[in-house]
């Protein structure tokens, strides 16, 4: 186990740059974070070819081990390609919401690996949703949960990041090829969706999925997402929820 404390503060990472150090660096557990249901680890991540003077650079990142999953009745196994699909999805569609997300074997195996980000962990979606500088991000999450049929996006998974950006993390419980919605962004319910953000999904539906993307998803899943986008950009609305039950729980 590393004796490296903990790299809060260290300065945003272009994606070129994080996504190097994910595919190539050593990683180097450092423990268990917290509050997690399956096993999710922090991680050192240290490429020596790019040392400074002082010794190897660092960053860290969370680690989720297909062996660390506890068993769902509702979801397949296998949770942590969907962690990287997630990414890959706010890759295709260019809204940078998810941070940088690998399939990679690590210390415990196949597992998904994602670029830590230091943030006020203070803050999150319900102390954050008032904020206009954050408006657009939101509605592009809010569109972005209901095209990847987010069944957990609770308030503390939409981060403050160092780097003055939102980026939403654990995303594993996503892309069932059934409607199981579940989120706390309901604030725009049934307002006009900006254009920018349909074009947006309307160029996603149309094109062919990107292999990164559609190789994490069966058949039934591929469809399902491209069947939700056409939905969100035919009703030109943000969804709506009459049944006050699409909320993951606890809220936080």
């Amino acid at each position: 186990m590393s004796q490296t404390a903990p790299i809060r503060d260290r300065d945003p990472l272009e994606t070129e740059a994080a996504l190097a150090y994910l595919h190539d660096g050593e990683v180097d557990v450092l423990g268990r974070m917290p509050w997690s249901s399956n096993t999710t680890l922090l991680c050192d991540i240290a490429r020596p070819d790019s040392a400074p003077p002082d010794g190897p650079q660092i960053v860290q990142a969370i680690y989720k081990p297909h062996k660390g999953e506890r068993p769902l009745w509702d979801f397949p196994s296998g949770l942590y390609k969907r962690e990287v699909a997630a990414w890959e999805l706010s890759v295709a569609l260019g809204w940078d919401l998810v941070p940088p997300t690998i399939l990679r074997d690590g210390p415990a195996g196949d597992g998904s690996l994602q670029l830590f980000i230091p943030s006020d962990y203070q803050d999150h979606y319900f102390t954050l949703q008032d904020n206009e500088e954050f408006r657009l991000t939101f509605q592009r999450l809010t569109a972005f949960d209901f095209v990847a049929n987010s069944t957990d996006r609770k308030s503390g998974h939409c981060l403050l990041g160092h780097d003055g950006k939102i980026h939403a993390i654990d995303n594993g419980l996503s892309f069932h090829s059934e409607f199981k919605l579940r989120t706390v962004l309901w604030d725009f319910a049934g307002e006009p969706i900006p254009t920018a953000i349909v074009d947006d999904l309307l160029a996603f539906a149309e094109a062919e999925m990107p292999d990164d993307l559609a190789r994490l998803l069966d058949p039934l899943e591929r469809d399902a997402v491209i069947t939700r986008t056409r939905a969100l950009v035919n009703s030109g609305t943000f969804p709506t929820d009459p049944s006050g039950r699409r909320w993951p729980w606890p809220l936080v």
